[in-house]
């Protein structure tokens, strides 16, 4: 979006709002919708607090917050910004009368410092915690976080070593917490000549698909034209893996044999894994249903074992 006239900001932010209360009443909104303002750096931080106040107050205006509604605060580069955004949104909760917590957000990281500290730590867990408890996701950044440290532009991809090491450190933070993890975009568009379009699906299908089998469940797109092969690389995931899957967990439950010895941590990965599938539409319940046996509260309960049930010993 860049540097425009506050006027023009404002009454972008304002736009924003009447459309995404158009989109839920009348039925044509997308299961999440919201913006990502500017960051709370001090250049920028006024204007992206105004933008936000703009926007939070054009819905509430129009009939309340949807339940899907996104909030990304980009460019984090200490959990002290993500501590004074919480104490923003409650604010904003309080002054119109909303639940505490009612607004969460996630978090975009797109700089060395929200991956490691001067002191070696991983910053991208403090601040999680410090989100006390409204951070919804984490959101792996291409191309700033690359340009950050200092990668050429030729090799700015989701699938540098440098983004392989940043999304590790980012998945160790989030797990357990709920906290989902994203990975980061390409910026190569299908778009031009035909063999040109087919390139860029090709690389994006290659990078969605790397993506899915490092647990980055989660990607974000720059260009309409990527959409297909988002579709078509998750639903493959899913669909090419769903009679093994299924068979594993099966053998499981019933407590029959197999060529791989399963136990109750790989039961959880596989009934997580079917729950994905149908939570995208790649599977549906009773393909699932014929093949396990297993109702979707089954499933629900192998993916969230009771605390204990998870630790096996051989006698």
């Amino acid at each position: 979006y860049g540097p425009r006239p506050d006027a023009e900001e404002d009454e972008t932010a304002a736009r924003a709002a009447r459309l995404i209360a158009e989109a839920y009443e009348n039925g044509t909104a997308a299961p999440y919708m919201g913006i990502r303002m500017k960051c709370m750096e001090a250049a920028v931080r006024d204007r992206g607090i105004r933008t936000l106040d703009v926007f939070l107050t054009g819905l509430m205006a129009a009939g309340g917050l949807p339940d899907g509604l996104v909030l990304t605060l980009p460019k984090v580069t200490y959990a002290e910004q993500v501590t004074a955004f919480a104490r923003l949104l409650e604010a904003f909760e309080k002054t119109h009368g909303l639940d505490s917590g009612r607004l969460g957000f996630e978090i975009q990281i797109e700089t060395s410092q929200s991956i490691l500290a001067a002191d070696g730590t991983a910053s991208v867990a403090r601040m999680i915690q410090a989100a006390e408890g409204r951070a919804t996701g984490l959101h792996y950044g291409t191309f700033d976080y690359s340009a950050c440290l200092g990668v050429s532009a030729a090799y700015q991809a989701s699938d540098h070593p440098a983004a392989d090491h940043a999304k590790a450190i980012m998945q160790v933070a989030a797990a357990g917490t709920g906290v989902r993890v994203s990975d980061g975009s390409t910026n190569v568009l299908p778009v031009g000549p035909t063999a040109k379009v087919h390139d860029a699906w090709r690389l994006h299908y290659g990078l969605t698909r790397r993506a899915l089998a490092r647990a980055y469940y989660q990607g974000w797109d720059m260009h309409p034209g990527h959409l297909p092969t988002r579709y078509a690389a998750v639903f493959a995931f899913y669909r090419e893996g769903f009679e093994q899957a299924a068979g594993r967990l099966t053998r499981y439950a019933n407590r029959t044999g197999g060529d791989v010895m399963d136990e109750p941590a790989t039961a959880k990965a596989l009934s997580g894994y079917l729950l994905r599938g149908l939570d995208c539409g790649a599977l549906d319940i009773g393909e699932v249903a014929r093949l396990t046996g297993l109702t979707r509260a089954d499933l629900e309960g192998y993916a969230a074992p009771r605390r204990g049930d998870l630790t096996a010993s051989a006698k």
